[in-house]
């Protein structure tokens, strides 16, 4: 009981340490941003006159419920929204990996109850999937490991490099290749692409940051395929690195 209530200690003052630093990095930002669309507001309404605050907000309404379909109202057309076969995919990716991004979800009553019922059947199969491709992945790293331990003398040392470059690869794989990839499709910066991935992989899906969701860009084709097979063996690497560190921690 004592080691639960000093667990339970140390997890409380983590996350209110954690409250404490994002209150003090982010609150001034958001003080700031506040300053800004006020004065944006001010100026948008003193040069077009025949612009009331009411006209202001019927239009800011138009550019919201807009933004939440994905379409883009800039210039005489706009494109085919959030439901396209290909974003479907990853929406549905999202909703049994956990991700949620919030960016997109279905409107129509029909589609959110067969949400419920998709979530609710393919969160567990996701779970048995990437559990099973994350103890077979494991599985390749232990067999070259004995494979190896079988030819040297030094046995711990080849373990440890083995397993060092199977993490070494995935950091390469899951993170680096996707973030170079998602800074030249949607021109994020490095730092902005590495965050996304990361807030991706491991579930938290802030929503912030979502590829192949600007309305304003036209993505090739592949691009929704290659999210979905990165999201989907992202998280059984990053499954895999996360129950090595749990195991660490106990």
């Amino acid at each position: 009981i004592p080691s639960i209530l000093l667990l339970g200690v140390i997890y409380m003052a983590y996350v209110l340490i954690g409250g404490l630093v994002f209150w003090n990095l982010e609150g001034d930002l958001g003080r700031k941003d506040i300053e800004l669309l006020l004065q944006s507001k001010n100026r948008l309404l003193k040069t077009y006159t025949c612009l009331n605050q009411e006209g202001l907000e019927d239009l800011a309404q138009v550019f919201i419920d807009a933004s939440k379909r994905g379409l883009s109202v800039k210039g005489n057309h706009t494109t085919d929204g959030f439901w396209k076969f290909t974003s479907s995919a990853v929406f549905a990716a999202t909703v049994v990996t956990t991700i949620g991004y919030g960016n997109m979800s279905p409107s129509s009553t029909a589609g959110q109850i067969f949400c419920v019922f998709f979530a609710l059947f393919g969160i567990p199969l996701n779970v048995v999937v990437l559990n099973r491709v994350g103890k077979y992945m494991l599985a390749i790293v232990k067999n070259i490991c004995t494979l190896l331990e079988g030819k040297t003398k030094h046995k711990k040392c080849a373990c440890v490099s083995v397993h060092l470059v199977s993490y070494l690869s995935g950091v390469v794989l899951f993170f680096l290749v996707p973030m170079t990839v998602f800074q030249q499709q949607e021109g994020w910066s490095y730092s902005q692409a590495i965050y996304y991935c990361f807030i991706t992989l491991s579930t938290v899906g802030f929503g912030d940051f979502v590829a192949d969701n600007n309305p304003d860009k036209v993505y090739p084709e592949w691009y929704s395929v290659l999210m979905t097979s990165w999201i989907f063996f992202g998280l059984a690497w990053l499954s895999l690195l996360i129950n090595h560190s749990i195991d660490l921690l106990e």
